[in-house]
């Protein structure tokens, strides 16, 4: 099934240009809006933002599309995706929509959409949104009569605030730890501190300064050293980093050191599964998990379930195999107990809860396994898919041949971004950056030629 607008998470590109055009953002309103419009009541949309300076313009975009197919407007404003798919479900609406590109710069922007069950659309509905979308848009209109009304939202942050903070345990207190949080000047900028602060933490927050052109800028889940410096500066006990939308988290330990998705989810399962909390035996995780959370799971009786790339897909099996936890190496942690997404403030306060209860560094607590050596490199192309080249496919098959049955090798197209991702793990590091290095070269040589 051929996709012209949607990739891994929801529609992406640099703001302005094709297809993140405001025209777009109003008939992705109108197509959806049609597509949820279902029965005599009056359907609401709930909208949501992180702060990039192209938000407004997308924001305004679909609420002409979505006010003139009918529906009624809920605007947010600032805040962070897993909110928003808590408060599609809370507000009743019949659909959710998130304007982000995640981790991505500020010149691009996105559209994320939830159904009125809070979780991320399935592959079948995107694609009939996208037939909707080419279609003639004057025959989806709504009578003037039924065009919809426009309202922004007031203690949508207190909710999510209050939300979040139910998911510690209540035997656990945050008082007497020092936090560094790094909101990464996005969504997650005033929610998060202040659930921290609440539950009582020392909190400390950079990256809460946003002004429409520095989010995921040198801070972040992306780019975490600006987090390590601050904990060894002012002798935190740990550090937390979201990224622009804050549906992800990366972890900085006491000593500076960086703490990814992988290790998170080893020790939350770890955790639950001692309390009897964990369902399934195990987590769900993509492809590019690393082999030693593998190898660490199945020491500990428990099994991990793979999944293509992409944070829905991973949530498409929890559902329909009934995980509790999964997520991905990059910080998506999707904790289905309290979510129907990732959320990188709720993941954060489970690694906390179990510092906290184990009372030893965060150094120790988090490092359940010691990582394979695993390499990742990305090649930019112009277009197409270089992996379909004959050439291409031939130094993938010798590749394999040389890694063996004891090694992994993970190549794809990003679907956020004109790359080709290029990653290979194993015991034997000399010999997987060799592997990648060559397919590297490979495929930039073919990409190069075209």
């Amino acid at each position: 099934m051929s996709r012209r607008y949607f990739g891994t998470d929801g529609i992406r590109g640099q703001a302005n240009k094709a297809p993140m055009t405001p025209d777009l953002a109003m008939r992705v309103g109108i197509a959806v809006g049609n597509l949820f419009r279902r029965g005599d009541h009056r359907h609401r949309v709930v909208i949501g933002k992180d702060t990039r300076l192209s938000g407004y313009m997308i924001e305004n975009a679909l609420v002409a599309g979505f006010t003139a197919a009918g529906l009624d407007v809920f605007l947010l404003g600032p805040i962070p995706t897993p909110a928003v798919a808590m408060l599609t479900r809370s507000l009743r609406a019949d659909i959710g929509v998130m304007i982000s590109a995640s981790h991505n710069p500020y010149q691009d922007n996105g559209i994320k959409l939830f159904g009125p069950d809070g979780f991320k659309l399935s592959d079948d509905l995107e694609h009939r949104i996208e037939e909707l979308m080419d279609e003639d848009i004057h025959l989806q209109l709504a009578r003037p009569d039924a065009i919809g009304r426009a309202k922004r939202v007031d203690g949508v942050h207190d909710r999510y605030i209050e939300f979040a903070k139910r998911t510690l345990p209540k035997d656990i207190t945050l008082a007497g730890m020092r936090v560094v949080i790094d909101c990464a000047n996005g969504a997650g900028y005033k929610v998060a501190p202040a659930a921290l602060w609440e539950l009582g933490a020392d909190v400390i927050a950079i990256g809460e300064e946003p002004n429409g052109t520095n989010i995921n800028l040198n801070c972040g889940s992306t780019h975490p050293v600006a987090l390590s410096r601050k904990v060894h500066e002012v002798r935190a006990d740990i550090g937390i980093a979201l990224d622009g939308d804050a549906d992800r988290v990366l972890i900085v330990d006491e000593t500076g050191a960086v703490v990814d998705g992988d290790q998170l989810m080893a020790l939350i399962a770890e955790s639950w599964a001692a309390d009897g909390l964990l369902r399934g035996n195990g987590i769900v995780a993509t492809v590019m998990s690393n082999l030693g959370l593998e190898r660490f799971l199945e020491g500990n009786g428990m099994s991990l379930a793979r999944t293509k790339v992409g944070d829905r897909y991973v949530v498409e099996h929890m559902r329909k195999h009934d995980f509790n936890v999964g997520g991905e190496q990059s910080g998506h942690i999707v904790l289905s107990d309290f979510a129907t997404t990732g959320d990188g403030l709720v993941a954060a306060l489970q690694v906390m809860a179990c510092v906290q209860r184990m009372g030893r560094p965060v150094s120790e607590v988090c490092r359940r396994f010691e990582p394979v050596p695993q390499v990742l490199k990305n090649v930019r192309h112009s277009g197409g898919n270089p992996l379909n080249d004959a050439v291409v496919k031939s130094a993938i098959a010798e590749a394999e041949a040389t890694l063996g049955s004891s090694a992994r090798l993970v190549i794809r197209p990003s679907g956020t971004e004109p790359l080709i991702r290029v990653m290979a793990e194993g015991d034997d590091r000399e010999m997987i950056e060799t592997v990648v290095d060559q397919l590297i070269n490979v495929i930039s040589g073919v990409r190069n030629a075209a």
